[in-house]
């Protein structure tokens, strides 16, 4: 990796609805996806669920040693939209993978940016 960190972007659609639902299985789903893409965690999963009306979901956010993992889970639509960035290199397609094994979504977009604050 050339940059300062890699961020990953995904966007799942249709998710399946009880898994987003489940602060336990979205905690299982953070745990596994450290797991697999080779990260240290800093702490536990922090997951609460919070929003009114097309808001509503839980939210989840797992501190690792290189920097962080972020997920939103919307109810209305069943949708999951993650953020991975790290300074420490991580294969985009086990990432992939996590979230199919653990939300079955319809379909899945995903982008990667290399993050650099200086230009070299």
């Amino acid at each position: 990796m050339k940059s300062w960190g890699k961020h990953l972007i995904l966007d799942a659609r249709m998710c399946r609805a009880k898994a987003i639902r489940s602060q336990l299985h979205i905690i299982s789903f953070s745990k596994k996806l450290v797991k697999k893409i080779d990260m240290v965690p800093f702490g536990d999963p922090w997951c609460e669920h919070f929003g009114q009306g097309n808001k509503a979901g839980y939210t989840l956010v797992q501190l690792i040693q290189t920097s962080n993992i972020i997920a939103h889970f919307v109810e209305e639509t069943d949708d999951m939209y993650l953020d991975v960035f790290s300074c420490k290199d991580f294969d985009v397609s086990d990432v992939e993978q996590v979230v199919y094994d653990h939300f079955h979504p319809l379909d899945m977009k995903c982008q990667v940016i290399d993050r650099q604050a200086q230009l070299r």
